[in-house]
């Protein structure tokens, strides 16, 4: 352990100067990759040179201990029990930080959520998930920006594409990505029975523009006149976009703005991002498969929460974790599910290792 720390130190401080070189500072996809390693070895290159310095006073305690200075050794005996609480504290924070991390958890991410199974009612709660995520987004503090908005006729959502900016969003909401199912009485029903009904949630990492190369010539690029709500430009000038990835066959479409300009540049955002996860699943299909694993799955398909208005009670079925506290989880307190979620990745990671 203690030879790897040392390396992990001789690697930070290499980073720190390759950072400072004007030749990497001039070369933009190496030094946003280079920032990036240092940037995530930041706080473990931090407890590595504390326990290795903790370490060192152990062995001159111990020195000091088999010598013949009693004064001395009395001062060292009184600190001893303290130092050694302190070794195996550090010993258990680096075993954590040891394990690789996510590198895309500190990316920002899109956020995307349609209505499933159940009509008008599945729309309706696609609009409470959506909201919910909004409410979260404003507790950390993060920015939200509509990239698609197709809303119900009663005012629900049938599909939201939103970008969410800040420090750890996709680390934070990664685990949120699959099928959630909703149990109550809808305001339409006046015979009282209940419906279930669902919606899909999909989080990507925000791909940066060094993580995925798109060609021009693999863009088929349409436009056309918006739809729906969105002032007098509506139907008059063709400012909607379509743009289709040839190779992939993926299709992004953008309407959120009047000007065809910034459509385009949310639209390419999007793009950008759903083939970076289609290459990063390609990277981890093999891996994915071994490990089965109930946590970090990012299958859609996947019946991952249930959320039921009758008795308040909000269900997370991979971890079989219960709260009976809905309320505050519709409106944004999603803290303790989604750090119950981290802990049984991490014990899963743990596990590997």
């Amino acid at each position: 352990m203690i030879d790897k720390l040392k390396e992990i130190l001789r690697r930070f401080q290499e980073l720190n100067q390759r950072l400072s070189d004007s030749n990497i500072v001039s070369d933009v996809k190496e030094y946003t990759r280079l920032s990036r390693e240092h940037r995530n070895l930041d706080h473990l290159a931090e407890k590595s040179l504390e326990y290795l310095k903790t370490t060192e006073q152990l062995e001159e305690f111990g020195q000091i201990l088999s010598g013949n200075d009693d004064e001395l050794k009395s001062i060292v005996q009184d600190e001893l029990e303290d130092l050694k609480e302190k070794v195996i504290r550090l010993e258990e924070e680096l075993k954590i930080l040891l394990i690789p991390k996510d590198p895309d958890d500190d990316k920002n991410t899109i956020l995307e959520i349609r209505s499933g199974t159940g009509g008008e009612e599945a729309a309706l709660f696609a609009g409470d998930l959506y909201r919910m995520y909004m409410r979260y987004a404003e507790r950390m503090n993060w920015k939200t920006e509509i990239m698609t908005m197709n809303e119900s006729e009663t005012g629900g959502i049938k599909e939201a594409v939103v970008s969410v900016t800040g420090n750890g969003a996709y680390g934070d909401l990664k685990f949120e990505s699959g099928v959630h199912r909703v149990q109550r009485v809808p305001a339409t029903e006046s015979s009282g029975r209940l419906h279930t009904s669902a919606a899909t949630v999909a989080v990507l990492p925000e791909a940066e523009e060094v993580d995925v190369q798109i060609v021009e010539s693999e863009l088929k690029v349409d436009t056309y006149r918006s739809s729906g709500a969105g002032g007098q430009h509506v139907n008059k000038t063709e400012s909607a976009i379509r743009i289709t990835h040839l190779p992939t066959g993926l299709v992004v479409t953008c309407q959120d703005e009047t000007s065809q300009h910034k459509n385009r540049d949310k639209a390419m955002k999007v793009l950008r991002s759903r083939l970076y996860e289609l290459e990063q699943k390609k990277l981890h299909k093999e891996r994915a498969e071994e490990r089965k694993s109930m946590v970090s799955t990012g299958d859609r398909s996947a019946k991952i929460r249930t959320y039921n208005f009758p008795q308040g009670r909000v269900t997370d079925h991979r971890i079989n974790l219960t709260l009976y506290r809905l309320n505050n989880i519709i409106e944004g307190d999603l803290a303790e599910l989604i750090e119950a979620m981290k802990i049984a990745d991490l014990k899963i990671k743990l596990g590997e290792t």
